[in-house]
């Protein structure tokens, strides 16, 4: 058998001290895998296997690996890199990458191949712990139970988590602020967009719109996802399901403001019980009885007034169920009519009517006719504000449709974008700036729901807005 020397002389010249030392596996082979040369590190790992054959030192097989690359490399001419795993003497499997290439003869043949394999198993290691670590952070990433959403600069998701998916579906590739707000633009003071900028943590509240319609209140956070350089690839939003807690806060919130609307009326109420007793003391000590009676009359109504004033307050605060009565629905429309008629002459604003008779209707009439005023109110409002038109109207209608009561109230005003639409029915939602208080749709929107009915939007900016509240003529019974 030849010496090392020789076998490797038509490499470099010295290569046989860097062959033996090398802090890898070298081996030199013939084209039956014979093993001609082996270094150190090898003889010290497999054995005494020099003159042995190569898969039978690797894997205790008595014939060539299908895989081989040693002989690809005969085959070729060419250098190979392939994995093996290959075993220990004292049984231990171990991964190897190994590299091949050609020791040629002054004819350009193929007399030997240098094969040189490395110890991958800290590599496979790692590469196991990596896995894991993966997977791990997958399954938190799927199974936490908020919307998280990876984010590229444009604002596009590149990666949403199972919450995500299911109330707002699939949408990887598509901009953020289409499929939270089903706006065409980025939203003002973005916080994906401000943690791009400056690469700090931001958070916001705010809210959006699930698949099936419904308004969620989330609280947004942002967390910078940094390459290796350092450098903001993407950001990571996470936002929290606050809505229930939202809700709690909305009714408080609103309970104290009716509370403060409630004691400046009921001052009032007491200033008119005031000016009662005043006439009532007055006609007894000038003895005019007509003055009296006045007086008490005046007391009698400031009376009533209060006492149903406290009634609403409790109904508020108790959540008790409305006091029905069968009543005539186009009456009741027709009066909710005549309430916002002197507005709508102020605003030069015409009113059309079409109310047909559709017979009793199971309602609260009292907080029916509240809502229809809301109703009518807003109509006007979305007339007023809009500057392109020099004149106009709001339709107010009433029909029967599929057994059901249906009323519409239609004006061609400035009209609302999608995202607007899907907010006005939220509490303290309101498109009007500091005039509005973001009350009226909302309790509006309670009210038919409350009398089992439902209320849908249709419009577009420009061209004005349609509303369309439908109610069943008999309430369902209680379950």
């Amino acid at each position: 058998m030849k010496g090392i020397g020789e076998i490797l002389s038509p490499l470099l010249p010295g290569v046989e001290d860097l062959f033996r030392s090398a802090p890898c596996f070298m081996t030199v082979q013939d084209r039956e895998g014979r093993i001609l040369a082996a270094n150190e590190n090898f003889q010290a790992t497999f054995g005494g296997s020099v003159g042995a054959f190569c898969f039978a030192v690797y894997k205790g097989r008595g014939e060539k690996c299908r895989d081989c690359p040693v002989d690809e490399t005969f085959a070729d001419g060419r250098c190979h890199v392939s994995q093996q795993v290959v075993a220990l003497p004292d049984g231990r499997s171990m991964p190897i990458l190994v590299y091949t290439s050609p020791v040629l003869g002054p004819d350009g043949s193929v007399r030997a191949v240098v094969e040189v394999s490395a110890d991958l198993s800290p590599v496979k290691a790692l590469e196991n712990k990596l896995r894991r670590s993966r997977e791990r952070y997958r399954a938190l990433f799927e199974d936490v139970p908020c919307y998280i959403s990876v984010q590229d600069r444009d604002l596009r998701i590149v990666e949403s988590n199972r919450a995500f998916r299911e109330d707002f579906g699939d949408r990887v590739g598509a901009f953020c602020f289409d499929v939270y707000k089903h706006r065409s633009e980025p939203c003002l003071n973005c916080p994906v967009a401000r943690t791009f900028e400056d690469g700090n943590v931001h958070h916001s509240e705010e809210i959006v719109t699930a698949l099936d319609g419904r308004q969620v209140n989330t609280l947004v956070s942002t967390a910078p996802i940094r390459n290796g350089d350092g450098e903001i690839e993407m950001v990571m939003e996470m936002s929290t399901n606050i809505t229930e807690i939202r809700s709690l806060q909305g009714q408080l919130a609103n309970l104290g403001l009716l509370v403060g609307s409630v004691s400046h009326g009921i001052k009032g109420l007491l200033t008119g019980l005031d000016g009662g007793m005043y006439m009532m003391n007055t006609g007894i000590e000038r003895q005019r009885p007509e003055r009296v009676e006045e007086g008490w009359k005046m007391i009698r109504r400031n009376v009533e007034q209060i006492r149903s004033v406290v009634l609403d307050l409790l109904y508020v605060a108790k959540e008790r169920e409305p006091v029905w009565e069968s009543a005539s629905l186009k009456d009741l429309a027709y009066s909710a009519l005549e309430a916002v008629r002197p507005r709508a002459e102020s605003l030069g604003v015409h009113l059309e009517a079409h109310l047909e008779e559709v017979g009793p209707c199971d309602m609260e009439p009292k907080s029916l006719h509240a809502a229809l005023v809301n109703l009518l109110e807003n109509a006007l409002d979305a007339c007023r504000v809009d500057r392109r038109k020099d004149r106009h109207s709001v339709r107010f209608g009433l029909a029967r449709e599929n057994g059901s009561a249906v009323l519409t109230v239609e004006d061609d005003g400035i009209g609302m974008d999608r995202e607007t639409r899907e907010r006005i029915f939220t509490l303290f939602f309101s498109s009007k700036g500091l005039e509005g208080t973001g009350l009226g749709l909302f309790i509006s929107h309670k009210v038919v729901e409350k009398h089992g009915g439902d209320i849908s939007v249709d419009s577009e900016p420009g061209r004005g807005t349609r509303f369309r509240v439908r109610l069943p003529f008999v309430r369902s019974a209680p379950p």
